[in-house]
């Protein structure tokens, strides 16, 4: 069969290609939503409104017209687009992929932005990283869809500390009624948009907040208190001990003052870290930690281990730097979860020590290791440099996915 894959842009029938016209023009039916369909009301062709992947499929092999069939998809066919989702149903087919103008394109040429350097997410069919995306790109090209309205994403920004990027939103893009609106993150969260908008938001400072290629935060930069913190030296063999991959999910048991999870979530692109923590002044720090270094893909959980874990996310690596004295059951459950997670928990008692073994033998896991970590750091005495040694560390791991 002779399907047509034709990107229609934005909705006014004027951006249309004219390879895309001829073979609209070619073909006995037409299948798309709505709002694609409508840009083709003089087309004597057959028309089927459908608007998933699924929906699609189903009305092509449903055909009994001679063909070729046009599916006609929102913007470009390689853009956050239906096509994506129909290239196993019909890898067997005949189908001609033909691009049209894309929001992004057509949003920035409007705006004399240039778009090489924009990152695009969409919130229309998925949850994606507006936040981490946003820290660390200049420029976030963002579909809004469904609850994710423009105002709502102009609010998300306002409550994690971008409320004074740029923020400009385009409405029904290509129509006679379209309207484009700027101002700050700030300004835009009291408005009322269209559902059919996209955003641009600049951020100016993005560059100087993007995460330094490996971890190494130096401890007098954390904002600490009276609340315990795993060292620097530590936390740099901990997170390495992880094997961490991008994308995945980590908690940290007994967070305290957020040192590891801050340094997990600089350096773990399109992942998320759970920061688990019972005691409300570490809570509070854990707080001011993350604003400060602008971690949006750190999520807060007060409670005590393992009870506030039974709603996070499955884990692919846990660090265990305190759960008063719950290892086992915080380990039981990680793996419930995901029996493929990666375990590192610290201990700094024989007891603990035993603890932990006992339970990696109990549950057999592989790779366990084993590091006793002892750390020595200079103090100028008069004119001289003096090692003070810290107090000796052990640091156990166990699982993962096998080698």
């Amino acid at each position: 069969m002779k399907i047509y894959m034709v990107g229609v842009g934005m909705g006014n029938p004027k951006l249309l290609t004219a390879q895309a016209a001829e073979a609209v023009a070619a073909s006995n039916c037409l299948i798309g939503a709505q709002r694609m369909l409508d840009c083709f009301r003089e087309s004597r062709a057959r028309k089927i409104a459908a608007a998933t992947p699924e929906k699609i499929a189903e009305a092509i092999f449903s055909q009994k017209e001679p063909e070729p069939v046009a599916v006609l998809v929102s913007g470009d066919c390689g853009f956050y687009s239906a096509a994506k989702g129909l290239s196993r149903p019909l890898e067997c087919e005949d189908v001609e992929y033909l691009p049209g103008i894309s929001s992004l394109q057509y949003f920035c040429a409007k705006l004399r932005i240039a778009w090489d350097d924009v990152k695009p997410i969409s919130l229309h069919a998925g949850e994606q990283d507006l936040l981490g995306t946003v820290t660390t790109s200049e420029k976030t090209f963002v579909l809004s869809g469904g609850s994710r309205s423009a105002r709502e994403i102009c609010t998300r920004l306002c409550e994690n500390g971008f409320g004074d990027c740029a923020v400009h939103i385009g409405e029904r893009l290509s129509y006679p009624d379209e309207t484009i609106t700027s101002g700050t993150a700030k300004a835009l969260s009291s408005q009322e948009f269209d559902p059919l908008s996209v955003l641009l938001i600049q951020n100016a400072g993005a560059l100087r907040r993007l995460p330094p290629v490996t971890h190494g935060i130096p401890d007098d930069r954390f904002l600490r208190g009276d609340v315990p913190m795993t060292k620097e030296e530590v936390r740099a063999v901990c997170i390495a001990k992880m094997r961490l991959r991008p994308g995945q999910t980590v908690w940290d048991i007994g967070a305290g003052t957020g040192s590891v999870s801050v340094e997990i979530a600089r350096v773990l692109p399109g992942g998320v870290v759970y920061a688990v923590e019972k005691e409300a002044d570490a809570i509070a720090l854990l707080k001011q930690n993350q604003m400060k270094f602008g971690v949006p893909n750190l999520k807060i959980v007060q409670g005590m281990a393992p009870w506030a874990l039974s709603d996070l996310s499955a884990p692919d690596a846990v660090f265990i730097g305190g759960s008063s004295g719950g290892i086992s059951p915080v380990i039981d459950l990680a793996l419930q979860k995901n029996p493929a997670a990666r375990i590192v928990a610290n201990a700094i008692t024989l007891e603990t020590v035993g603890a932990v073994l006992n339970c990696f033998n109990r549950l057999e896991m592989e790779q366990q290791e084993i590091v006793q970590l002892s750390v020595a750091k200079s103090k100028t005495v008069g004119g001289n440099h003096m090692m003070m040694g810290q107090n000796p560390i052990y640091i156990l791991s166990a699982g993962g996915e096998r080698r």
